[in-house]
């Protein structure tokens, strides 16, 4: 298998694994903003993050802003597949944002609130798998030759 092809297919999976945080901070975000009940199966740890003042910023719900890293993510990393290497630098920035956030929003509930959430759980073990999956992707031949310019 060449390089080119498993590229590819780190993309095209990493597009298909943020299809499925997209569906959960999508749900999320309607329930936010609808102000419906979530079904956290029973859990009061999951009403009291998704309560906080820290589920919101500025007044919009965090879930949004997953929603739209989320559908960012599917797009970068479908144009990637594709070839596109402007889409592959947005995808590293999208990716490692999404990572830095992820981190501070697993330290606010483990440290702050001290009570967790299933959905955000899923999300950040989402985020992990796509930072994964782009460490996981090798070089493209443009950085290997610009490395090997500056040398």
């Amino acid at each position: 298998m060449t390089v080119s092809r498993f590229r590819t297919i780190l993309y095209t999976v990493a597009a298909i694994v943020s299809l499925a945080g997209l569906a959960d901070a999508t749900y999320l975000a309607v329930q936010a903003l609808t102000g419906e009940t979530l079904v956290c199966g029973g859990s009061p740890d999951c009403f009291r993050v998704l309560g906080s003042s820290y589920a919101k910023v500025g007044g919009i719900p965090v879930a949004l802003f997953g929603t739209l890293a989320y559908f960012s993510v599917f797009s970068f990393a479908t144009f990637a597949a594709f070839g596109y290497v402007r889409a592959r630098a947005f995808l590293i920035l999208t990716i490692g944002a999404m990572f830095l956030v992820t981190l501070w929003l697993l330290y606010v509930q483990a440290f702050l609130l001290h009570a967790y959430c299933r959905y955000c759980l899923f999300s950040a073990a989402v985020t992990f798998l796509l930072a994964g999956l782009l460490i996981a992707v090798p070089p493209s031949r443009e950085s290997l030759e610009s490395q090997d310019a500056q040398a």
